[in-house]
């Protein structure tokens, strides 16, 4: 909610492209607009202090009071400062979504090594079939607004093309310091940095998806008929178009979709469908091939008909959605010991793969014991425990001048015309 005591005169206008969000909506729940998965807030407002209501004029004729009320006359604000609405309290829901699925990716990078057992291959399945839809529908709903702020268009920069050049040297540096050939492609990314690009191009479209008036019909069926083709990895064109729909369908939802989900019945379903998931991936891990789960494989590649490869990604497009929206209904609403975790996901992505990395090179995860349910555990609870390490305050300190590097220098101020 918006803090508003300092100055009851201040009203809140609406944004200015007319659309639907918690900034014109009057939704009781607001929730943060973030350019990537970092702590970074969308400034709805500005500071107490920056923003008054115009003072009355004084009559000569009257005595001038000087009581302790008197305000001084508020200074002319910069017209791009003065249309921005009151700030709005962060709501803790997506930071506890976000470090639940960020605890999930160095879990699912960790099992790769082990993934000859039953146990972890079944792990590995039931994370791989909603974790990453799951990301990307967060990231679409985090986009609804991108282009209305100038500080977010660059971002786009700072937060995508610089740390994704800045990864893409540092991982070919340790694989050739680790004993590997020097390999290094700007425009093919290497393992987890897929994901900066692919947010990169699915953001840079948002403005078509939005004019659009079928937009997740359109993208399913884009999503579909990809699957024909078999697309290159280059600047990640293959995961682009094979996670699309999630883009878009959280693109397209608002605060009361969310809301939706907290009911008492949903929760309870939502439960039973994780549960069965979990029996089916247990039940299908020995035959289940894993190429489908990277949701970027043409038909081809998989080795089946057309008819079969549409109604394979129609039917994992329904699971993983499936699960998304259980998972999201499950997840606490409330403030919790890991919410703060949550705002600092991008440090647990781009670094986990440092140690997970030495791990595979030196071993470590190839122990006999570890390919069992006593190791799928051992691996789990370090990558949770990993997870929290790289999502406190002190990672984002040391790396933040990597990773969230401020390129004011880089951009044309603003016109205050």
């Amino acid at each position: 909610m918006s803090d508003t005591r300092w100055s009851p005169q201040v009203t809140t206008p609406r944004s200015p492209d007319g659309e639907g969000g918690p900034a014109d909506t009057g939704a009781r729940w607001p929730l943060p607009e973030e350019t990537f998965w970092s702590e970074a807030t969308d400034p709805h407002g500005v500071p107490p202090g920056e923003r008054t209501a115009p003072q009355p004029a004084v009559r000569a004729d009257r005595p001038v009071i000087t009581a302790p009320a008197a305000q001084p006359q508020a200074q002319p604000q910069p017209k791009e400062q003065a249309e921005q609405p009151p700030k709005r309290k962060r709501d803790p829901f997506l930071d506890n979504v976000k470090f639940v699925l960020i605890a999930l990716v160095p879990l699912g990078h960790s099992l790769v090594p082990t993934l000859s057992a039953d146990s972890s291959r079944s792990l590995y399945i039931f994370i791989y079939t909603f974790h990453m839809p799951l990301f990307v529908l967060i990231s679409g709903y985090l986009s609804r607004n991108f282009w209305n702020s100038n500080a977010k268009t660059n971002k786009l920069v700072d937060t995508f093309l610089v740390p994704y050049v800045i990864v893409e040297v540092g991982y070919a540096a340790l694989r050739f310091a680790l004993g590997q050939k020097w390999s290094l492609t700007i425009i093919d990314p290497a393992w987890l940095n897929w994901y900066l690009l692919a947010l990169l191009f699915w953001r840079l479209s948002t403005p078509v998806w939005k004019r659009m008036k079928y937009p997740v019909p359109v993208s399913i069926a884009i999503y579909l008929f990809a699957g024909f083709s078999q697309i290159s990895g280059d600047f990640s064109m293959d995961r682009f178009f094979g996670l699309l729909p999630f883009f878009v369908i959280g693109l397209v939802m608002q605060p009361e979709h969310f809301e939706l989900l907290n009911r008492r019945w949903i929760k309870i379903v939502s439960a039973v469908t994780v549960l069965g998931a979990a029996a089916v991936a247990i039940y299908i891990a020995p035959k289940a091939p894993l190429g489908p789960f990277y949701y970027k494989n043409s038909y081809q590649d998989l080795d089946l008909s057309w008819y079969m490869g549409l109604g394979l990604r129609v039917g994992l497009l329904v699971c993983a959605l499936a699960m998304c929206f259980a998972v999201l209904a499950l997840v606490p609403r409330k403030e919790t010991w890991y919410t703060d975790l949550g705002t600092r996901t991008l440090y647990c992505y781009l670094l986990h793969g440092i140690p997970v990395l030495i791990a595979k090179d030196q071993g470590w995860l190839d122990f006999p014991w570890l390919h069992g349910p006593l190791g799928v555990l051992a691996i789990s609870f370090s990558s949770f425990a990993l997870a929290i390490v790289l999502c406190l305050p002190e990672t984002r300190t040391v790396f933040k001048w990597v990773l969230e590097p401020r390129l004011i220098w880089l951009y044309r101020r603003p016109s205050r015309s």
